[in-house]
């Protein structure tokens, strides 16, 4: 077992292309900001490279960076099957499932922290800074006694109501840090040291979110047996409990008791370390069987203009969740100007507002209720999504994650001792 080194191209477009978009002031305080982290070196470190938000991130985030001049680079630590069996314990646990873990999967989950500690330890010991994503490498810097830069721990999930008993053990390994980052303020931990605030984001020069031919669209919605001239919901997210997708199959048949022509789609896939998503992907199987206008689609983690084509076909968009750490298919959803009928619940909250940007919801009837709103009131819903968009350009596009990280290090560099939004 070894960790990884993600070689990662450099992004088809420069920095500059993104102010077509966000406009030149921006990229210009951009390249302000890197101008004192050149030759500057940091290191990314998670558990997986494919399949969910934070790879997805880092893919274009440390390009970019590398483009200011700033030496960026991104592990992978690797584990065993016992190894990510206790680290989706520790997912469900923190957002809220009563989770006991045994001695052995613990001790575990330290010895492959330990092992990957010891195969990182040069690039770690020599890294001015280092940002180390969600619980799985979390341990790595009690594991890396030489290390000279600062080590910032990056929490991407809601720990808002965590299961108190994993939450006790990994806070030693996490108080050991020099800050810690979060998605919104309702997650934070007082940890005893600097805390800062930064959304996630996406990036719209990604294939999943540039904007596609009708040709396109048509194609990919044949190729699922989806039906343009009716109407058709869609939710996008890992086959995951905590996704809800059993609870949008039931929003949708309400639904479809005044609205019999819906169609639903319910797209995704799994992540190297989830080792739940195939149980679950085939519980959503068995709920959907027999239903010829309930389309399950597990897609490969590279469809990503697929999802870009069935997220702009549709005409509104679920993402139904019971616990959300951000929820960043709602944010590509808003930049195709869709609809969303989100659940009520972590960062889906910082992007839907009723009536604004879609609608809030905590139950199925909830969500069948919204959902044919929408359908009824298509000019409303057109409106709706043309506010979602203009929301993610002022707040949740990629170049105003990098700024925010930029600006992190450069206060991380000159010792400002205080909690920072820098949002």
């Amino acid at each position: 077992m070894s960790s990884t080194n993600i070689s990662i191209a450099k992004p088809h477009v420069s920095l500059d292309t993104y102010s077509e978009i966000v406009g030149a002031d921006v990229i210009d305080h951009i390249r302000q900001l890197a101008h004192s982290l050149q030759g500057l070196k940091v290191v990314h470190v998670n558990s997986t490279r494919i399949g969910g938000g934070v790879a997805e991130i880092l893919s274009r985030l440390v390009p970019l960076k590398q483009e200011l001049g700033i030496d960026a680079s991104w592990e992978v630590i690797r584990g065993t099957d016992d190894f990510f069996t206790v680290t989706k314990h520790f997912h469900n646990g923190l957002q809220g499932n009563q989770v006991p873990i045994p001695q052995k999967l613990l001790d575990e989950y330290e010895r492959v922290n330990r092992e990957n500690a010891e195969e990182l330890r040069e690039k770690l010991e020599k890294a001015d800074i280092v940002f180390i994503h969600d619980p799985q490498p979390a341990p790595l810097l009690q594991f890396t006694p030489g290390r000279k830069g600062k080590w910032i721990w990056r929490c991407h999930i809601d720990v808002s109501r965590p299961y108190r008993p994993i939450w006790k053990y990994l806070s030693p390994f996490i108080e050991r840090y020099d800050a810690d980052i979060w998605s919104l303020a309702a997650f934070a931990k007082q940890l005893g040291h600097p805390q800062y605030l930064i959304p996630p984001s996406i990036d719209p020069l990604a294939e999943k979110n540039i904007e596609l031919s009708d040709e396109e669209i048509e194609l990919v919605c044949k190729k699922y047996g989806l039906d343009r001239n009716r109407p058709f919901a869609l939710q996008v997210s890992r086959f995951d409990r905590f996704k809800d997708p059993i609870g949008v199959i039931r929003a949708y048949r309400l639904a479809k008791d005044y609205i019999p022509s819906l169609q639903l789609a319910l797209a995704g896939g799994t992540a190297t370390d989830d080792p739940e998503g195939q149980a679950v992907l085939e519980e959503v199987l068995a709920a959907a069987a027999g239903d010829q206008d309930l389309h399950v689609l597990s897609l490969p983690p590279d469809a990503h203009r697929e999802i870009n084509a069935l997220q702009r076909a549709a005409d509104v968009v679920f993402q139904k969740s019971l616990r959300e750490g951000f929820g960043l298919t709602v944010t590509e959803a808003l930049w195709k100007g869709k609809p969303v009928i989100g659940g009520e619940t972590g960062g889906i909250r910082l992007q839907v507002f009723n009536y604004q940007t879609g609608f809030l919801v905590s139950s199925p009837e909830g969500g069948a209720l919204r959902l044919r709103y929408l359908l009824d009131n298509r000019e409303r819903a057109r409106e709706m999504g043309a506010r979602g968009r203009q929301l993610v350009l002022e707040h949740f596009l990629l170049t105003r994650h990098l700024r925010e990280y930029l600006t992190l290090m450069v206060v991380l560099l000159h010792d400002v001792e205080e909690r920072l939004e820098l949002t």
